[in-house]
């Protein structure tokens, strides 16, 4: 008899039932009752593991997310690939008008506007005596030319006695085999890469405002060879970079022919180094840097870096970031918010410890360095955090030897926005363009921007550089070196004064 069927029996049926008959009822209620709660504490029991589970994916799925946005070189996914931008963009605080304006320039010409008729009624004033003149500067560019300066270049031949062999003059207005003059690969060259214009975009404006007719194919040999050219410069920027005390590294994706490849840069405040790869690995870092590198190097926290043999700084502000993440992502952990607020503090102690060195002395310095050291250690030996805080002080203690760095190091920052503002370089032109279409076009555009990049910090004319660059290759066969040209200016400069 089951339970519900005893639970039924009336009152009398109860009474009517012998001892025994109701002592076997009572033995097979209980007996239902136990298996029932078995049953219910299994099927309790495989809830609260499905409930787990599905915890734990929640939690794989926000970390996997906070990955993917926080600490993640941008074009990962090609442009037609990303998502459109959400929201309304927030507008910049408009300065105050005339603020900030420089001299005007002296004029070359004056031009008179007379007032011959009324603007408003057209009344004839032309006898009527002028009251007032005043004057105002208009600056503005030359008109389009209605056609190209074409050339006919003539060379001489002659035979030299000393190298027993017929030789001929060169000429400075175009490279060898070329119709195309250098001014004009000088403008193909900044506007491809210093204003980030696509190759059609090259091909509209020299035919709009130059009358030169070029296409995008011709365009891209051209630039091709000129990177060639230039190798050897990259390759000085290169050793400048190694020589110097401080390297701040990046990388951003790149596409090439629709794959995707790695714009790698290194950089201080003389030289900027860019290279694409197709790895985005350690094995890279080693061929531009080495294995040893005797200065700084300033990175994200990309586990690339770490293989080289040299002080390390790691980007705070990344690391910020993405515990921010995890903190907005988890509001209902506490300690999340703690070990922020406690790694900020211990981040901002460390910069004003920097500021007091001199004022301290090296050992009252070292000492209080030695503390900070502690504390970061403390912070990192947190005790019994949950499993989000267990993720994210995994990621911070990799980079435990990497935090502190900029204390003791002079003029080494907390952060890689030098390096961030070097590569927006690359982001702006993959954006525009989409990338490259060859491996040898990437590398071109490397190394055209390489020097581009570099004549800028160094506040040098890249067009001017370029121009006596190629016409020093035409005379020699060696491209100019920017050591050269720094010298050169440096000489001209004091010949004016």
């Amino acid at each position: 008899m089951s339970a519900d069927q005893v639970l039924r029996l009336s009152e009398a049926e109860l009474l009517r039932t012998s001892k025994r008959g109701l002592l076997r009822m009572l033995r097979e209620v209980c007996e239902q009752l136990q298996q029932e709660r078995q049953a219910h504490r299994q099927e309790v029991a495989h809830l609260r593991a499905r409930m787990a589970e599905a915890a734990l994916e929640r939690q794989k799925a926000t970390e996997q997310k906070i990955n993917q946005t926080v600490n993640q070189p941008s074009a990962k996914k090609a442009e037609w690939e990303k998502d459109p931008p959400r929201g309304r963009r927030k507008r910049r605080h408009r300065g105050r008008a005339g603020a900030g304006n420089r001299a005007k320039p002296e004029p070359d010409t004056t031009h008179l506007n007379p007032l011959l008729q009324c603007p408003r009624c057209d009344t004839d004033l032309s006898e009527r005596p002028t009251l007032d003149t005043p004057a105002r500067i208009v600056e503005d560019i030359a008109p389009p030319p209605e056609k190209t300066i074409v050339t006919e270049e003539i060379q001489e031949r002659k035979w030299c006695p000393t190298c027993q062999a017929v030789v001929s003059s060169r000429s400075e207005s175009a490279l060898a085999k070329s119709d195309i003059g250098l001014r004009a690969n000088v403008l193909i060259a900044y506007l491809w890469v210093v204003a980030a214009i696509s190759l059609p975009g090259i091909v509209a404006y020299l035919k709009s405002f130059f009358r030169l007719r070029l296409s995008s194919a011709g365009l891209s040999r051209m630039l091709i060879r000129l990177g060639t050219i230039l190798a050897p410069v990259q390759q000085e920027i290169l050793s400048d970079l190694k020589g110097g005390a401080m390297i701040f590294a990046d990388e951003t994706g790149w596409r090439i022919g629709g794959e995707l490849w790695w714009l790698w840069i290194f950089a201080n405040s003389r030289c900027a180094y860019y290279w694409p790869d197709r790895q985005r690995g350690s094995p890279v870092v080693e061929k531009i840097l080495g294995t040893i590198f005797s200065g700084v190097l300033v990175t994200d926290a990309w586990c690339a870096y770490h293989q080289i043999v040299c002080v390390k700084q790691t980007c705070m502000a990344h690391i910020f970031r993405k515990v921010r993440k995890f903190r907005d992502a988890y509001p209902q952990y506490w300690s999340l918010v703690c070990f922020y607020r406690r790694l900020r503090r211990l981040v901002r102690d460390g910069e004003r410890l920097r500021t007091q060195r001199r004022a301290l002395g090296e050992a009252a310095f070292e000492r209080r360095l030695e503390r900070l050291t502690e504390r970061l250690d403390e912070l990192l030996a947190w005790n019994n955090p949950n499993a989000v805080l267990k993720t994210v002080l995994e990621k911070v203690r990799r980079q435990r030897d990497y935090i502190l760095t900029f204390v003791r190091h002079e003029g080494v920052p907390t952060h890689n926005n030098f390096g961030e503002y070097i590569i927006k370089r690359g982001i702006l032109k993959r954006k525009v363009s989409g990338g490259s279409t060859s491996p040898a076009g990437a590398m071109a555009y490397a190394r055209i921007q390489s020097v581009a990049m570099t004549c800028q910090l160094r506040g040098l004319s890249f067009h001017d550089y370029l121009l006596q660059s190629l016409k020093a290759y035409i005379k020699t066969g060696s491209v100019l070196l920017l050591a050269d040209y720094e010298r050169q200016q440096i000489v001209t400069e004091k010949k004016a004064a």
